[in-house]
């Protein structure tokens, strides 16, 4: 699996995802930072095209101040943990904490709190759904990361 900049070519895939019209992801993926995960099919080599590429989950986030926030995510457990480390290294690499707000009635939370999160609190309803909200400090290091 490897991670790269989501494209415009993904935005059917990711739709189909997240059961969200294909204008809206592209929106998503032209005014966020969006990374997909990708498997690799058994013929590709470093340099060949996407084209075998299959798309297995994605994260996008944005700063908003002092603050990234993930906005949306899918895929299973070990891709959303992979992912999830894209927008905490562009927050430690600049000394932002991450945030994300996780609809109460999934079973996401529990991943979200593996991963380093700590619940902060409810966050706002989502088509009528409570959801909490969770962050993560930056790490402290003394490498830099860049």
């Amino acid at each position: 699996m490897r991670i790269r900049d989501a494209l415009e070519s993904d935005a059917e895939t990711l739709a189909g995802a997240v059961d969200r019209p294909r204008a809206a992801v592209l929106d998503m993926i032209h005014e966020r930072s969006v990374r997909v995960a990708v498997s690799e099919g058994p013929d590709d080599t470093e340099g060949d095209s996407d084209d075998r590429s299959t798309v297995a989950g994605f994260v996008a986030f944005d700063v908003h101040g002092e603050t990234v926030h993930v906005t949306d995510f899918n895929g299973d457990e070990s891709v959303i943990r992979r992912l999830f480390e894209e927008p905490r290294r562009f927050a430690n690499r600049e000394g932002m904490s991450v945030e994300v707000v996780v609809p109460n009635d999934e079973r996401t939370g529990e991943l979200i709190e593996a991963i380093g999160f700590e619940r902060t609190g409810s966050g706002p309803r989502f088509d009528g759904r409570a959801t909490t909200r969770y962050q993560v400090e930056p790490e402290e290091s003394d490498e830099d990361e860049s």
